[in-house]
């Protein structure tokens, strides 16, 4: 409205002052020039240029009266503005207000209701209430159940001396008692899975080791005749048990035994008899060493027969045997090849009778040299070896 006003002054003072300055000065011209001609058409713009300026000021007076009342608009809405900000203000101080105290509220609240758990905890540590309680006490007024709990406080008094923290003390233990009740039982239950575990893989390492065992025994027994064809071996498993109840000695057999655990086993002892099937045989003491060199290669070919290896190395086994055990251990060791490589040195022929191929060693300036011969140059190296 204000811009409005300006503009329609501006136009007043301006616009319409210059146009009728310049429709007056022409029209003196006008009537000074012609002044019965023109007079007529002057004197009518000037007419017009009048009812314009009347019309103008009629609008600016409009103007003024809309801007006076657009003013009063804005000072009754600045005034309810005024009111609804300090409404606002005072109702932001009671919702403050009233938030404080609901905060205060709720602390009460929880406090509360802390007492009242704690109160429960304590019901509940008394037990059960006997029904004579609530036939006594449960229609009883107020006013009595408070003096007659002043009178029991009074009596309670008597007994300050008393440690008040026993019962509570007493429910923890008790709770605690009963975790670690829980836990032990829970610890029982593993150590009883455990033990059975136990159990079962000591039944199966037991099994484990007897089968190993007779396996190698029994192979050691076919081994063994076929070694020494006159006599026979086996492998007796010494017992604790056994041990205690002979004094120390050997059991021949251990089938009658295989029920117990492998935890008694002490120890593998070796019987063998070289020139009878029905004799009890002799011990690894007993034996001469040629005899200990037989047994030890029948135990070894008998537990290459459970587990095989794809290589051996045997260096002078035959030193100390007679003539026809290292002829029946070369067989052995032929009959063997067929799965594994065998690599034997010796000074022996019966040895080079089934081998395949022949080296010979030869020490010549302090240094050893391996050569490839044939069989027959082998046979003359160790016939020219062997002592006359």
């Amino acid at each position: 409205l204000e811009s409005r006003r300006n503009v329609l002054q501006s136009e007043l003072g301006l616009g319409l002052r210059m146009q009728l300055e310049e429709a007056q000065r022409q029209l003196d011209q006008a009537t000074s020039a012609n002044p019965d001609k023109n007079i007529g058409v002057r004197t009518r713009e000037l007419a017009k240029l009048a009812k314009l300026q009347d019309d103008v000021s009629e609008r600016l007076a409009d103007v003024h009266r809309e801007i006076e009342e657009k003013t009063r608009e804005i000072a009754d809405l600045d005034k309810q503005v005024a009111e609804t900000r300090v409404r606002l203000e005072n109702e932001t101080r009671r919702t403050q207000k009233e938030m404080e105290q609901l905060e205060k509220c709720l602390a009460q609240r929880n406090l509360y209701l802390q007492k009242k758990n704690e109160y429960m905890r304590n019901i509940q540590d008394l037990g059960v209430l006997p029904e004579e309680a609530f036939r006594n006490f449960n229609r009883a007024q107020v006013p009595k159940l408070a003096k007659r709990l002043h009178k029991v406080n009074e009596k309670l008094k008597r007994f300050g001396h008393v440690n008040k923290k026993a019962f509570e003390q007493y429910s923890i233990f008790a709770r605690q008692r009963e975790s670690i009740r829980q836990r032990k039982q829970e610890l029982d239950q593993s150590a009883t899975s455990i033990e059975e575990l136990i159990e079962v893989l000591d039944q199966r390492k037991d099994e484990a080791i007897e089968r190993t065992f007779k396996q190698v025994s029994k192979y050691f027994s076919e081994v063994f005749g076929k070694l020494v064809p006159a006599g026979r071996g086996a492998l007796v498993m010494q017992r604790r048990t056994d041990q205690l109840a002979t004094g120390g000695g050997d059991m021949m057999d251990d089938d009658n035994q295989a029920h117990q655990s492998v935890e008694n086993y002490i120890g593998v002892s070796i019987r063998v008899s070289f020139n009878s099937k029905t004799d009890e045989g002799l011990r690894m003491q007993q034996l001469s060493g040629g005899q200990k060199s037989l047994v030890a290669l029948a135990l070894i070919f008998a537990i290459q027969r459970c587990d095989p290896a794809p290589f051996y190395l045997f260096d002078e086994i035959d030193a100390n045997l007679d003539a026809v055990y290292r002829t029946a251990v070369a067989d052995m060791i032929h009959e063997l090849s067929r799965d594994s490589q065998f690599v034997t040195t010796t000074f022996r022929p019966e040895m080079l009778v089934h081998a395949d191929k022949f080296y010979g060693v030869t020490f010549e300036n302090k240094v050893s040299r391996v050569t490839t011969i044939t069989q027959a140059a082998a046979m003359s190296f160790i016939e020219e070896a062997q002592p006359s």
